[in-house]
């Protein structure tokens, strides 16, 4: 029995066979049947029994004499019509649902935390959140989730011990989630099975189920290929980023000395009054120091230095210029100790230079292309050539070479150089034979490209002038005598990480990097002038 409103009384009401049905008067005064009899109700063709007399106070049933004859209501519609209507009316379906098995997600996943650490290089929640990026990743591939969030801890960690900044940390960490996403299933199907689990693959997810069955592509015909950016096509590009003769002096390209042969000019050098040779000026600390006529310094005297470029970050009320290495203020106390005071010393002492001349060249063949970079430790001189490297177009190793330095080293400036004593414990190379055979391998026409290549040229005491220089290309916002570091353009263009060895640059890897940045810039300007 149901029941409707809360003043709902129930009387039982024979039938014509002897059977009694209950009944449900509601305080509107509306009459409701039972369910369980609405088939024998339904099926019924006596007249039905009168109701017992009233009784007391109570609400009752009027007399079968009330009733219109043949079952009608005052309405004109039969009872038994207008009861059906609305017992089907308030009738449900009783078709149980199929219970679905709950399986667990990546949210209920119960995923590790990252323990707080005061004064810590890298925030906490920034570590956590990439460490539950990398989890989600290896989860698609990884046969167990107990694998999957062991390998997310070792990419973390791995990612926060080689980074000395937050921002180097990042930028491992996106690298990290690239590599993770990289080794993810990709089947033809596009869905797989991995311990149990369903995966759906990165195509899926992006273009649907038919994604991985269904070739996109959104190159142009116009749009140059790869195999357009070689040989004689790719130089006769390169042509319009060479720099011209302007660029190549307020960037401090060396110049052939109009009166002195073998002698170079520096157009940005400053023009300062001569000064005691036995003093010079650390280009790291900013300390004048006394030296002996062979370079070496007249007092042990340790040397406090930040290694990082100072760089300005928003602060509340304004700017604050802080080191990149440590982001301690400017005017703060070096957070690097070195042995003794260097110098650069490229710029001071520019003799002993050769320049590249003319060629004669096959009709079919073309000057030729190559990328440069050099590696340089500190001397009693200066700066000098500890290693070269020549890259050719298909990122090839042609030229490297480890150089012994004319001058005693003072500091192998491994940090940035990547060179050690025992790299050039055995090194018989001189600068001399470098130059020749740099000499051999280009020409005057002979397109080189490198980052900041001044520096470079400078260190192999070489003029030449048909270069590519990705500073340049890629300018400061700033302008000069600001410049974007090569590892940046590399994170900001092609999404790559470089130079994040705690040993040190590799000259083979800056020197493919400033290939990879220049074809890259061609080919989106040519997307553009279409």
């Amino acid at each position: 029995m149901s029941s409707h409103g809360p003043r709902a009384r129930a009387r039982p009401l024979p039938l014509c066979s002897g059977m009694h049905v209950l009944l449900t008067l509601s305080d509107r005064g509306r009459l409701v049947l039972c369910s369980s009899v609405m088939g024998a109700l339904s099926s019924c063709t006596h007249v039905p029994c009168p109701p017992p007399a009233p009784t007391g106070a109570k609400r009752t049933l009027a007399a079968s004499s009330s009733q219109p004859p043949n079952g009608l209501e005052p309405g004109g519609q039969p009872l038994k019509t207008r009861t059906l209507s609305g017992m089907a009316s308030k009738t449900t379906s009783t078709v149980t649902p199929k219970r679905v098995a709950h399986s667990p997600s990546l949210q209920s996943l119960k995923k590790p935390v990252i323990p707080k650490e005061f004064g810590g290089k890298v925030p906490t929640v920034v570590r956590q959140r990439y460490l539950n990026l990398f989890i989600e990743e290896c989860l698609k591939f990884c046969p167990s989730n107990q694998e999957a969030i062991e390998k997310a801890l070792n990419e973390e960690k791995a990612a926060y011990d080689r980074s000395p900044s937050k921002n180097i940390y990042l930028n491992l960490a996106v690298n990290t989630l690239k590599k993770l996403r990289g080794l993810g299933p990709s089947t033809v199907q596009g869905l797989s099975k991995s311990g149990g689990r369903r995966v759906v693959s990165h195509e899926v997810v992006l273009g649907g189920k038919l994604a991985a069955k269904t070739s996109f592509s959104i190159s142009r015909p116009t749009s140059p290929r790869v195999e357009d950016l070689k040989g004689a096509a790719l130089y006769g590009r390169l042509r319009d980023y060479l720099l011209s003769e302007d660029q190549l002096k307020e960037n401090g390209y060396p110049f052939p000395h109009p009166g002195r042969p073998g002698g170079a000019v520096i157009f940005t050098a400053e023009d300062k009054p001569p000064k005691d040779s036995s003093c010079r000026v650390c280009c790291r600390c900013g300390t004048e120091y006394l030296v002996s006529p062979s370079g070496r310094c007249v007092r042990d005297e340790e040397c406090h230095y930040h290694w990082g470029r100072p760089r300005r970050n928003r602060a509340a009320g304004g700017w604050e210029t802080q080191y990149m290495c440590c982001s301690a203020a400017i005017g703060s106390a070096g957070c690097q100790v070195a042995k003794q005071h260097v110098q650069d010393g490229r710029k001071e002492n520019l003799e002993g230079f050769v320049k590249t001349f003319d060629k004669e060249l096959p009709e079919d063949a073309h000057p030729g292309i190559y990328a440069l970079d050099c590696e340089m430790s500190y001397t009693t001189y200066g700066l000098e050539l500890t290693r070269v490297t020549v890259v050719d177009t298909d990122m090839q190793v042609v030229y490297d070479t480890f150089v012994k330095p004319d001058n005693e080293i003072v500091d192998y400036n491994t940090r940035f150089s990547g060179v050690t004593e025992a790299d050039l414990a055995d090194t018989s190379i001189s600068l001399r034979d470098v130059q020749a055979v740099l000499l051999s391998m280009f020409s005057a026409d002979t397109i080189l490209i490198g980052h900041s290549l001044e520096s470079d040229l400078l260190a192999l005491k070489v003029i030449h002038s048909t270069v590519v220089d990705t500073a340049v290309l890629f300018p400061h916002r700033l302008g000069l005598p600001y410049k974007r570091s090569l590892r940046n353009l590399m994170a900001d263009y092609l999404r790559q990480i470089i130079q994040d060895n705690v040993d040190g640059h590799s000259s083979s890897e800056d020197a493919s990097a400033c290939m990879h940045l220049v074809i890259w810039k061609i080919r989106e300007d040519a997307k553009t002038k279409r």
